[in-house]
C-alpha cells in the first residue's frame, strides 16, 4: 500500500510538472508570436518595439456630449421655434489596464459628471485600428430656448435651464476603423496604446469608416409640454454610416516625445432617422378654466395640477432618410516615453448632423484620455 501511494504521488507530481512546463511553453510561444507581430514588416529606423513588453497603465477619461434639436411651427397661427439643447456635465472615469504588447484587459469606473455609463474597446495593429465607444446617460436639466411672439417679453429671460421630472435619455454608439497607407513608417499604436515606439517623424494617408447609432428619448407624460412644443416628437433614433480619407502625422521633435494629429472628413451615405410621434392633451389643459382664471390656483398648485394631468399617447413612427452629409473626426495625442515609464494624453472630437423638414439637429461629442504607464 505504501509503495502504491508513493507511486501515485510521484505520478501526480510529474503530471503537474508536465502541465506547468506545457503552459510555460505555450505562454512563451504566444509571447514570441506577439513580439514578432509588433514589428513585422516595419521599417525599424522609424518604428521599434520596447524591450519590456508588459504594460500596467492607470487611465483617466473625461467626456462630454452636446445634443441640439431644432424645430419650428405655429400655434393658433403664431409662429415659434423650439431648441432643446442638452449639454452634459463633463463626466470623469478612472481605470486600470494591464497587457502584453498592447493586448490586455482593463476596468473603468465613473467618479463624477453625468453618472452615465461609458464603455470602450479598441484594437490597434501596424496598419489598421478598430475602436468602439458606448456612452449612455440621462439629463434632468437641459437648456431650453424658446422664441415666439406669444411669450411676453418680460418672461423670455426665464427660459433657459429646465428641470424635468423625467429625464431625457441619451445613448450613443460610435464604432470606427481605419487603414494606414504608410504602415511601415507611421504607427498609430505608438500614439494611442504605446505598444511600439515611433523613432522618427512620419505621416500617412488613411482610409476610414464609421458607424453611429444615437437614441434620444423624452417620451413620458410629464414631458408632454416639451413634446407639444416639439410638434409631437418624443423620441428619435439615428443611424449613420460614413467613409472618408484623412491624414495623420507623428511628429518626433526630440527623443521620447511624440505628437500625433489626425483629421478625417467623412461622407455620410447612410443617414436614417426614425421619429416617434405622440399626441398630448396640452391644448385641452391650456384651455381649461383653471388655466384661464390665474387667480384660482397658486403657481405651485397650478404646476401640480397641470403636470399631474398631462397625458401622452403614441401616434406611430416614421422612418426616413435624411440624405448625404459631411461630418468629420479629429484626434490629437501627446506622448512622452521615459526608460520604463510613459505618459500620454489624447482627445477626439466627433460631429454628427441630421435634418428632416422643419426639424434638424446635431450631436457633438468629445473625450480626453490620460494615462500613466509602467513597462515590465
Amino acid at each position: 500500500m505504501k509503495k502504491r501511494l508513493i507511486i501515485l504521488v510521484l505520478l501526480l507530481v510529474s503530471v503537474h510538472a508536465a502541465a506547468q512546463s506545457g503552459l510555460s511553453n505555450l505562454i512563451r510561444k504566444v509571447g514570441t508570436r506577439l513580439d514578432s507581430m509588433a514589428v513585422k514588416g516595419l521599417d525599424r529606423r522609424y518604428i521599434d518595439a520596447p524591450t519590456r513588453p508588459w504594460q500596467i497603465i492607470v487611465k483617466g477619461n473625461m467626456n462630454q456630449s452636446i445634443v441640439s434639436m431644432n424645430t419650428s411651427g405655429n400655434i393658433d397661427g403664431i409662429s415659434y421655434s423650439a431648441k432643446p439643447y442638452l449639454k452634459t456635465r463633463p463626466s470623469q472615469y478612472v481605470g486600470l489596464w494591464a497587457g502584453y504588447r498592447g493586448y490586455g484587459i482593463g476596468y473603468t469606473v465613473n467618479v463624477g459628471g453625468d453618472k452615465g455609463g461609458y464603455f470602450t474597446l479598441g484594437a490597434t495593429g501596424g496598419a489598421y485600428g478598430i475602436n468602439l465607444r458606448i456612452h449612455s446617460f440621462e439629463e434632468h436639466s437641459p437648456n431650453f430656448n424658446l422664441n415666439s411672439d406669444f411669450i411676453e417679453e418680460e418672461y423670455k429671460d426665464e427660459w433657459g435651464e429646465v428641470q424635468l421630472t423625467n429625464p431625457i435619455k441619451v445613448r450613443n454608439v460610435i464604432a470606427d476603423g481605419y487603414y494606414l497607407f504608410n504602415g511601415k513608417r507611421f504607427s498609430y499604436a505608438a500614439a494611442y496604446d504605446q505598444s511600439v515606439l515611433q523613432k522618427r517623424s512620419a505621416g500617412s494617408l488613411m482610409a476610414g469608416a464609421m458607424y453611429y447609432y444615437g437614441s434620444i428619448d423624452y417620451a413620458s407624460p410629464t414631458n408632454g409640454d416639451l413634446i407639444y412644443l416639439m410638434q409631437g416628437l418624443g423620441r428619435v433614433k439615428l443611424w449613420q454610416a460614413s467613409a472618408g480619407v484623412g491624414y495623420a502625422y507623428n511628429w518626433v521633435p526630440t527623443r521620447g516625445l511624440l505628437v500625433n494629429a489626425m483629421v478625417m472628413p467623412v461622407l455620410t451615405f447612410v443617414n436614417k432617422i426614425k421619429a416617434y410621434g405622440y399626441a398630448t392633451n396640452v391644448e385641452e389643459l391650456i384651455n381649461d378654466p383653471k388655466t384661464q382664471n390665474d387667480k384660482e390656483l397658486s403657481n405651485d398648485e397650478w404646476d401640480e395640477w397641470f403636470y399631474g394631468n398631462l397625458r401622452i399617447a403614441p401616434m406611430g413612427d416614421e422612418t426616413f432618410n435624411s440624405g448625404m452629409t459631411v461630418n468629420f473626426n479629429a484626434r490629437l495625442s501627446l506622448t512622452y516615453n521615459f526608460d520604463r515609464f510613459f505618459i500620454n494624453a489624447y482627445g477626439q472630437f466627433n460631429n454628427m448632423r441630421y435634418r428632416h423638414d422643419s426639424s434638424h439637429g446635431h450631436l457633438n461629442e468629445w473625450f480626453v484620455n490620460t494615462a500613466i504607464g509602467l513597462r515590465l
